[in-house]
């Protein structure tokens, strides 16, 4: 049998989805500030490529945190 949808904790798990993906942005930005004379070219445009998908993530996972609101305003409402 099928377990049952609970959506009561996808807020939250999604807002910490968002907090370490913010967090490792940032990291990545940073390394790239410290490191910049030191890191080769290739390296430079993959983390900077991940770090466009992250971005790209981060509207998707806030899209996500307000169709969840919705919903919820949707069941309580």
């Amino acid at each position: 049998m099928a377990k049952p949808d609970n959506r009561e904790d996808n807020v939250p798990r999604i807002q910490r989805a968002i907090s370490n993906t913010i967090r490792n942005m940032r990291e990545a930005e940073e390394y790239l500030d410290e490191h910049a004379d030191e890191i080769g070219d290739d390296e430079r445009k993959r983390i900077e490529a991940k770090n466009e998908r992250r971005r790209e993530s981060l509207e998707a996972l806030r899209s996500e945190v307000r169709d969840e609101a919705k919903d919820r305003c949707r069941r309580d409402g």
